[in-house]
This record gives C-alpha cells, structure tokens and sequence, in this order.
C-alpha cells in the first residue's frame, strides 16, 4: 500500500479524498493556488504545496507543477479527483513516465474513451447498445443532412471532445442541421481545439442513467448498479439518486452486463462510469464513459457500502476487487443535491463572496451526509466552480430518503452568498420528482420562464405566520421580564396579533407554553412544539405533530422566515398598528432603468461603449466573468450613453452600476 499519496484537485472533492486516505492511514499532500491559502483541503492535509497563481492553468491545470510537487514531497501515487486533470491523457502518460502512479486508469482507456466517435466505435464492437449516426467524423453539412435522412429526425450534433453541454446542437429538420453543424463546430474548436463533429439520432423525452463499475489489474471486473441523473439543467447534473425509479429489474441487469463488457473490451482498471441515455420504452443506448470518479459518487457508496475512493487507492496499488458481482448488495435509497452558490432567482448566475454563515446540516453516519470544502468564513472565488456541498440522504424508501433530504435542505444555513438551495427544495417537491416520472427536460419545462419566487407557494402559509408570532411573542415576554415597571402595575401582553406577509394579513392569537405554544387561527386550534432559543437560526420541532425545521431570524422589525425553500419577511404586529400601517404613505423605488447593472459578483472583462456613443438595442455593451462563466450584457433598447463607472479590469458587486444612459 501507498505511503503517500497527492490529491490534484481541490474543494470538496480534494476533502473527501483526504478523509478516506487518512482512515487508510495514508498520508496525504495537497496542492493549492494563491487563491486557496487558507482552504479547508489544505487544513487537512499532512503537507502542502503552492502550485501557482488562481487561474487553473498555472495551477491546477500545470502537469509540471503537479509532478514538481509529487517529486518534492516524496509522493507515491496521485488521485485527481474528478474535472481539472482527472481525464487528461497527457497528465496521465507523464506520471507513467515519471514512475508515479496515477489513482485511475491507464492512459489508452482514457484516450480511447474521451474520443466520443472511437467510443462509440469500441461499445459497438463491445456488444453494447449504441444510438444510431455515424461512427466517423462528419466533414461537411451536407453530409450531415444525409444521415440526418438516413437514420429520421430529430437528430443530434456533438463534439467529438465535448462535455458540459458544449459542441451540442439538436436539429428536427435539415435547415437546423446545416446551421447546428456549423455553429457546433466552431463552438468545439473554441472549447476544445477540436472541430470534429458526429451526428446521432435524438431519443424523445430521454433518461440520463448511468452505471458504475468498478475494475483491478488482473482483469476483474463488476457493476454497483445505476445512477438516476436526469435531473439536468443546461446539461449539467442538478439531483441524483440511486437507484432509478424507472428501471426494471431485467434492464437493470443487462445494463450493467454491457457496462462491464465495454470496460473489458478497453482493459479499463479503477472506478468508472458507463452512461446511457434511455428512451421511454426503457431502450437504452450507450452515451459515453467517464474514466474517473463522478461527482453523483456518494448515492452509490450510500446504497452498497462501498468507498468508491478506498477501492481506486486499492486497485492502483495492485489489489484484487473485494469482491464478486454475486456479492454486491444495494440497499435502500440515496439521494443526493448539489448545492451551488448561484442565484436561483437571477437565472443562477454565479455568487462571489464570503460565508457569512455556513451551518450544514446535522451529519448522522449512513442517513446523512455532507461532503463539503468550505467552512463558515471561507470566500467563495470567482475563479472556481460554484459548488458549496453536496447533501446526501439514505432511507429504505424513495420517499424515506426523500424525506429526510427535504428536512436537511430545511436546516441547511448559508448567509452571506445566494445558493440554489431553495431550486432544490422546489424541484424535489414537484410531482413530477415525487412520482418518479420525469425526463432531462423537467427542468426546462417546469421553469420555461426561469425560476421565480412565485414557483415557492408554501403548503402551508399558516406556519410560518405562527413561527413569526411566536418568535415575536417570545421577544416580547424577554423585553416585559426584564425592563422596569410602575409600583402596582404589571405589563399586559395581549395574545391577539396580526401577521403581515406577502399574500395579506393573518389574524391570529398565540398562547404560550412551556415548550412552544398554541396557536388559534379561524377558530381552530394549532400547536408549535419546540425547544428553541432566542437568537438561534435555526427552530426544529414539531407543527401539529408533524417534525418541522424553520430558519429565522430578526430583519429591522421583520421576521425573516425560511422553509421549504419559500422565504417570506413577516412583520407581527397589534391590530391597530396593522391598522395604522395599513394607511402609510408607500415609498417609490428608485428608477433604475438609466443604468446598466452588474447582474453578478465578477470581473469586468470588457467595456464596449463610450460616452456619448449611441447603441441600439442587442448591441453589446459590457461583458462580466465569474466562475469560468462570461456574462454578455447586451441594450434592451436604443440608447445613447452618458457616463462609464467601471473599467475593464474592476472586480464588480451584484448591482453595481457599469454605465449610465442619458
């Protein structure tokens, strides 16, 4: 077994790394950018290394850099974790070369899998399920029609280098073929250096589900069954879970059968992915392979017991497979939601800034966990991915588990910057979630017009009017207990009271016990059980016997209420002062239809206007980078412009003026 082993990577991925080889008693070296000092991975870690400034290309991305660091500290093996060096040949033959052992696969089964078109070749031969198109690289646009009529529409065009949804065009006729080819290929040479294209046909409402295999040098190889990943936004993996709620058992089987074929037919060794895309009538065919760790991980390691890391350190240090495929159990449900920091209600651009507040939820060993990089303070960069923690829930059940991710996404606290967090607990409430019916198009369809505060309608307004009456109650008791009062006359605390929210006010009388209260709405009885403290965030008991976990917390004279992904600031208040409110002047928001505004935290990459210069409307007007994102900000309607606040160069806050038009 290793000594010492390099984790390539950062953040979350690089933590979760370091826990397994530090319970394997492994030493471990991180490898951290300028901008990553202080980070948790680097914390954890038995030694460190600076590689090199923030941008990933002279850090993360430096193979010399990285080999430097393995030479200096006297490392074995690297893993890469996943993203940045984790499917680079190149990385992989030099380590080969250098004789450092690299925690993945030989360097031909990643060439030959991260070439779409010979992939595709290879499952073919392999026996596997492959979408009809063409095997080779398609070199013109009317070549692409002619298959395109050949195999029937809709069709889809691809980058033979592609991934995370780029290179990627779908065509339902053969004007859209001709402009989609064109488009696609010089999106793949931007993205990639790489033109090639091929063509396929398009599967109608489709499943994106993946299997994970797992496989040693002497030629062993087994399956730990599927992932369900269909939840996609823009191609990228929202929610996932394992198992899927939509295979059979036979399919199961045969899917995996072919997965541990196509990984044979390339002698793969270490852990990876086979993913297929699965019509409606359960025909699945293969997508692609990805040789490394996924990101969806945990939900497989949830259901079987397995440390997925454990067994590549393993395998990479000459060990056979624990076991046979005979022996591999799945139990239960996991679920797993990434939480990003993006702003859901700005179109989930990207948010910057530092964790004022960042309490996870409470980790129980195989019912919950967290896999995270940061900590509260940490600063979210504009130079990395947006990812903050992945929560994962296991139950015996769907639902069970389900469950339990809906009450963790509830006591998830992150203040200081946007996070999808209430995305997720929308998304995984809709019915179409709950009844396992859905496609990789839900998203689009659920949310055509982009997520907004009016998809977060809680189920039960009722609550959270009597967590801010009670919250508010509570306060005031604290205030009568402590303060002065008149010889001969004690304090009158009416149990009357109206909350103010969003949908109206909400008359109600709130009663204090010893441990929560009882709340009277319309005549009927309601109860808050609950042992919470004045100040705390979070307040967990019970909603008429039902386990409920509010967040809240004092804004001015609001109650800022959180659940369910639904946020709400109620002001409680005496029915008179309601009545008295009811008649104050309203104050006008200020006009900021003169000003373009920086949409996001990031970097002013490019200024393209003037003053005194007149745009019309789509004209490009400013560009602003974050989190390997560039943001176009374009004029919504002609205009001349008067002034520029910002140069190119200048690090922006959300809402920042950039220019102002005349």
């Amino acid at each position: 077994m290793f000594q010492k082993i390099l984790i390539a990577n950062r953040g979350e991925i690089a933590c979760r790394i370091l826990r397994t080889a530090r319970a394997m008693g492994i030493l471990t070296v991180a490898v951290y950018s300028e901008a990553d000092k202080n980070a948790l991975h680097v914390e954890l870690a038995d030694e460190s290394v600076l590689i090199g400034p923030p941008p990933p290309r002279q850090s993360y991305l430096d193979i010399d850099r990285i080999v430097a660091a393995c030479r200096s500290t006297g490392a074995e093996a690297v893993h890469p974790g996943y993203g940045f060096l984790s499917e680079n040949e190149a990385f992989v033959r030099r380590l080969e070369g250098e004789g450092i052992v690299f925690i993945g696969p030989g360097s031909d089964a990643i060439a030959a899998m991260g070439d779409k078109i010979a992939s595709k070749r290879i499952a073919r031969q392999a026996g596997v399920n492959v979408i009809p198109g063409s095997d080779e690289e398609v070199a013109t646009g009317r070549r692409a029609v002619e298959i395109a009529r050949e195999i029937g529409y809709p069709v889809m065009l691809k980058a033979s280098a592609g991934g995370g949804g780029k290179g990627l065009r779908i065509a339902r006729d053969e004007a859209s073929v001709v402009a989609g080819f064109e488009a696609c290929r010089a999106e793949a040479a931007g993205a990639f250096g790489d033109d090639r294209i091929f063509i396929e046909k398009y599967i109608e409402h489709p499943r994106h589900i993946e299997i994970q295999i797992l496989a040693d040098s002497f030629g062993d190889t087994i399956h730990l069954g599927e992932r369900e990943c269909s939840l996609q936004r823009r191609h990228q993996k929202v929610v996932e879970e394992a198992p899927s709620p939509f295979l059979d058992e036979a399919t199961r089987r045969v899917m995996g059968e072919q997965a541990v074929a196509l990984a044979k037919a390339v002698g793969y060794r270490s852990a990876g992915t086979v993913e297929f895309v699965v019509g409606k009538d359960r025909g699945f065919y293969f997508l692609e392979m990805n040789t490394r760790l996924q990101v969806e991980h945990p939900v497989t390691e949830m259901t079987t017991g397995l440390d997925l890391v454990e067994q590549m350190i393993r395998i990479a240090a000459g060990e056979r497979l624990g076991q046979s495929q005979d022996q591999v159990r799945r139990d239960g449900w996991a679920i797993e939601c990434r939480i990003n920091a993006e702003d859901p209600f700005r179109n989930f651009l990207p948010s910057i800034g530092r964790l004022v507040r960042c309490q996870p939820p409470d980790v129980e060993a195989g019912v919950i966990r967290v896999d995270t990089g940061v900590v509260e303070g940490d600063e979210i960069s504009i130079h990395y991915d947006s990812m903050i923690a992945k929560v994962v829930t296991h139950g015996w059940s769907r639902r069970e588990a389900l469950g339990r991710m809906h009450h963790a996404l509830d006591a998830f606290v992150i203040r200081g910057v946007a996070s999808n967090l209430a995305f997720q607990s929308a998304l995984t409430r809709r019915p179409e979630f709950l009844s396992g019916d859905f496609d990789t198009g839900l998203i689009a369809d659920a949310y055509p017009e982009g997520f907004h505060p009016s998809s977060l309608a809680h189920e039960d307004p009722l609550l959270l009017a009597a967590v801010a009456a009670y919250a508010r109650r509570r306060y005031i008791k604290r205030a009568t207990s402590t303060s002065g009062q008149l010889p001969g006359h004690s304090r009158r605390v009416d149990i009357d009271w109206v909350v103010i929210m969003t949908d109206g006010p909400c008359k109600l009388a709130v009663s204090l016990e010893d441990q929560g209260c009882e709340i009277l709405y319309e005549g009927k009885v309601h109860h808050l059980r609950t042992n919470w403290k004045l100040g705390d965030l979070l307040l967990k008991g019970t909603w008429d016997g039902n386990p409920v976990c509010v967040q809240i917390e004092r804004v001015g004279l609001s109650y800022r209420i959180t659940h369910q992904g639904t946020q709400v600031d109620a002001m409680v208040m005496t029915a008179r002062a309601a009545e008295l409110l009811s008649v104050m002047p309203q104050k006008t928001p200020p006009d900021l239809s003169r000003l373009l505004l920086s949409p996001m935290p990031g970097l002013l990459v490019e200024v393209a206007a003037t003053p005194g210069r007149a745009v019309r409307a789509g004209e490009t007007l400013a560009v602003v980078e974050a989190m390997k994102m560039q943001n176009v900000l374009k004029a919504d309607h002609d205009a001349v412009v008067a002034e520029v606040f910002a140069s190119p160069g200048d690090n922006l806050a959300v809402d920042q003026p950039i220019l102002r038009f005349e």
